[in-house]
């Protein structure tokens, strides 16, 4: 009984202490904002026609969207500080990019993910992706092995209900033209997953020389 006992202390303690290092984390990514309020209604008049087919979506809000130049996951706040530093003193040239094209993952067959592509300033895009990729790196944390892919998510399809009609909607929207998103800083974003979707915040930003 005595073993027992103590046995049970060991793991009621065990529990504590990691719901508190659980605690103590912090869901953190850097990107790059969508800044454009016409980019931004731009999606917004999208999503309202691909959510006109009945179909089962979770649309991203418009002011949440954001290209992930790289999602650092839970890390405890000593490690967000560091990030936060690192982030502050990446110095770049502001750039542009257009936004255009709504498209699928993986196919139309199988719509999963609905996306706006970007199809000018990738360069530029993949050039703060590799600084930002190589910094990171150096603090830890895992060097990206696939190819830089820019597109901005906007929908995900939760079933098929209605796949046709939503297959049809997005044939209509292809070729939309969103327009272009000026680029003059990189934010360390926090991340608190809530049931009605995530809620982000700015921890640090990096400004443009």
């Amino acid at each position: 009984m005595a073993y027992l006992r103590v046995s049970g202390i060991y793991v009621i303690t065990f529990i504590i202490c990691w719901n508190c290092i659980i605690d103590g984390m912090v869901r953190c990514f850097i990107a790059v904002e969508c800044t454009n309020s016409e980019v931004i209604e731009g999606i917004r008049r999208v999503q309202g026609a691909l959510e006109s087919t009945g179909a089962n979506l979770k649309h991203v809000e418009p002011e949440n969207i954001h290209l992930t130049l790289k999602f650092l996951g839970e890390i405890p706040q000593h490690k967000v500080d560091e990030v936060a530093e690192i982030v502050k003193d990446i110095s770049f040239n502001s750039f542009k990019f257009k936004v255009e094209e709504v498209g699928v993952f993986p196919n139309l067959r199988r719509p999963a993910t609905i996306w706006a592509g970007i199809t000018e300033g990738v360069s530029d895009l993949a050039a703060v992706f590799e600084e930002v990729d190589s910094k990171m790196g150096k603090l830890g944390f895992d060097r990206e092995r696939r190819r830089f892919h820019p597109p901005l998510t906007i929908s995900r399809v939760r079933s098929g209900k209605n796949r046709d009609l939503l297959v049809e909607e997005l044939l209509a929207v292809k070729d939309q033209d969103f327009g272009v998103v000026n680029v003059t800083r990189i934010v360390l974003k926090k991340s608190v997953l809530t049931s009605k979707g995530p809620i982000y915040s700015t921890l640090a930003e990096s400004q443009y020389s």
